[in-house]
């Protein structure tokens, strides 16, 4: 057993935040969906630094796009991470197969991804006014960390 919910990153850019999350993902056991286009090749040196020796002990599915992504994730609940949005990523009690959809570098989620009907619900990580944003790999990896509290931590030690 493993964290139970799926991280989707909808178009990365920086190769070094996948790859740490590739990293994350082999961790926690949480599947990893890479929505494209990539901003990078998955052969990325950067992306496999960043990863360091964690690649084959990660789940990772490359899909052509988000539909392609959603059409192999859904049914099911996603919670869209914005830093707009007025919900704490801790108000919400997870659910085995929810998807965590996180935006890419710098500019986050387009508003029309934010506003599609499949989208459950948009979280947001609190933080101190002024600042845009945190990091991709940080913000995926508080998310995805709260989740597997929620489920007890199942098969960590």
């Amino acid at each position: 057993m493993s964290c139970p919910v799926r991280i989707l990153f909808h178009s990365p850019r920086i190769p070094h935040n996948t790859g740490a999350t590739i990293r994350l993902a082999a961790i926690t056991g949480a599947p990893l969906h890479l929505a494209g286009p990539l901003g990078f090749s998955m052969d990325d040196t950067h992306l496999r630094r960043a990863g360091l020796d964690y690649h084959d002990m990660a789940n990772v599915t490359v899909h052509e796009d988000l539909e392609t992504a959603y059409a192999a994730l859904l049914p099911a609940r996603v919670f869209a991470f914005t830093s707009h949005a007025t919900v704490r990523h801790t108000d919400v009690t997870y659910r085995e197969g929810d998807v965590l959809l996180f935006g890419p570098e710098p500019t986050g989620l387009d508003p029309a991804v934010l506003a599609d009907d499949r989208v459950t619900e948009q979280l947001r990580i609190p933080m101190r006014p002024g600042n845009r944003s945190l990091n991709l790999s940080n913000a995926t990896a508080i998310a995805t960390y709260e989740a597997w509290r929620q489920f007890g931590f199942p098969g960590a030690v």
